[in-house]
């Protein structure tokens, strides 16, 4: 596929580097030279200096013959006009906007008629959304939901208490309450993926990460570590957009302080946040902290632009007392480098909002993606289509399914092709009802299934999305 990303800023970076690895033809605008001779030496991509929002450079970058443009600089407007003029001049099938601007998502001003744009992501809302999952488990390294929500990935560090920890997997369903069941997905050692099986023997320090069912993921969490407390009051660090996002989001639900060092900005905001205590000063300033019992703080959040005041941040707001703390930080290298030091979560803002990216980039019918650790693995939605005739997986048993390693199926979600009678709200009623299956050796793939696949590498999604891929027949 051809595909011309606008912006080599972090999220541009970011999806080049995701993308350049799967076979794309990759070209990069920026007007940034140096940021684009930088992606030039460690990605194979093309890069073309200029406005992203003028023809004539739009052209120079090959977009007469592109598959998909995809808009992530800084500026809302000029991703918007990129859009409108690779439809309206260059006739490009696929077309992805990021926009900051809540007041740009209307999906009116974003139709064809208007600035023609397919698909509009917003990273700074995908960051807020992560970082509120985190808070509601406070002890997890990352939340993700398949299937609407029916489904959650949870990714752990498994600590000596655990009641699986230095057993079997297979002991696993020994602890769990009846009717619940759940899939170990994938387990790291090390930082090196194990291909897990029944008599695999999780140790403390291993990541893991589970699959369950919604509605039964804080019962399969005590299976690797002691539950903590609720959060109840939360410290944010920085009041820009995602400050501020962040602190509208928890509000409602939690006790919430935010340090902001701008004193305007951080006037504009408390005029903005109904129930959070907006703070003057620096998030460094370890008297500061004090004066605001940081050692009661059940989460810190360092959310400032800058990466070297987020890790100093949270690292001084670990040592004077608190619980756990989290730093969002731009460069990769650095949050690999900190995480599970004095920072429990180092958080990559462009690795969280690359996975709306990927969806739509995706072959076959790819509902949702989630990149993890920082990029090396993927967890993908896929739905089932065709027959046993036309698919490979439609109409088959698990093991009959070929072999990808590092590749394994987490979870089923399976829409009732019969209408059910339902207990909701203390009423019985008569609706269709979706399941999810953890799924084992013998258990049948049906057409119109989610199924959500683990890779533990990169280099196993291309098999998983082409085992996935209907045959002509069926289309």
């Amino acid at each position: 596929m051809k595909i011309l990303i606008l912006g080599a800023g972090q999220v541009g970076a970011s999806v080049a580097e995701a993308l350049s690895s799967e076979a794309n033809d990759i070209t990069v605008i920026d007007q940034d030279r140096d940021a684009l001779a930088a992606l030039a030496d460690r990605l194979d991509v093309r890069t073309v200096a200029g406005n992203a929002a003028y023809p004539n450079v739009l052209r120079d970058a090959g977009i007469e013959d592109t598959d998909m443009l995809v808009a992530v600089t800084q500026s809302d407007q000029t991703n918007l006009v990129a859009c409108k003029i690779a439809r309206s001049l260059f006739n490009v099938s696929t077309r992805i906007a990021r926009l900051r601007s809540p007041d740009l998502l209307d999906p009116a001003l974003l139709s064809n008629e208007n600035f023609a744009v397919d698909y509009a992501i917003c990273p700074e809302q995908d960051i807020t959304d992560y970082i509120a999952k985190l808070v509601e488990f406070p002890e997890a390294l990352q939340v993700l939901e398949f299937a609407g929500g029916k489904v959650t990935l949870v990714g752990v560090r498994a600590k000596q208490d655990g009641l699986l920890v230095g057993k079997p997997i297979r002991t696993m369903r020994e602890h769990l309450p009846p009717g619940v069941d759940a899939r170990i997905a994938a387990i790291f050692r090390e930082h090196q993926p194990l291909d897990p099986d029944g008599d695999t023997v999780i140790e403390p320090g291993d990541e893991v990460f589970l699959l369950a069912d919604s509605r039964h993921i804080r019962p399969v969490l005590k299976e690797l570590r002691r539950n903590r407390e609720p959060v109840r009051r939360v410290m944010i660090a920085g009041g820009g957009n995602i400050g501020q996002r962040v602190a509208q989001t928890l509000e409602g639900r939690y006790e919430v302080k935010l340090i902001e060092v701008d004193r305007r900005r951080a006037e504009v905001i408390a005029g903005k946040l109904a129930n959070t205590l907006v703070l003057h000063g620096e998030a460094t300033d370890e008297n500061l902290l004090a004066q605001e019992n940081i050692d009661e703080i059940d989460m810190f959040l360092a959310l400032t632009n800058d990466d070297e005041d987020n890790i100093m941040a949270a690292s001084l707001a670990k040592r004077l007392g608190c619980k756990r703390v989290l730093a969002l930080i731009n460069r990769r290298a650095y949050a690999d480098m900190v995480q599970g030091g004095p920072i429990d979560i180092g958080l990559s803002p462009a690795q969280v909002s690359i996975g709306a990216l990927l969806t739509h980039v995706r072959r076959g019918d790819v509902v949702k993606v989630h990149s993890l650790r920082r990029g090396a693995a993927e967890a993908l939605e896929l739905i089932a289509h065709g027959d046993k005739n036309s698919s490979k997986v439609v109409g088959r048993r698990i093991e009959e399914l070929p072999k990808i390693k590092g590749a394994h199926i987490g979870a089923i979600v399976r829409h009732s092709k019969q209408a059910e009678t339902v207990s909701k709200d203390g009423f019985l009623v008569y609706e269709h009802v979706e399941r999810v299956i953890i799924p084992h050796h013998d258990t049948v793939i049906e057409s119109d299934d989610h199924v959500i696949v683990f890779c533990v590498r990169k280099r196993e999604v291309g098999q998983v999305e082409k085992l996935f891929q209907v045959g002509f027949q069926f289309l």
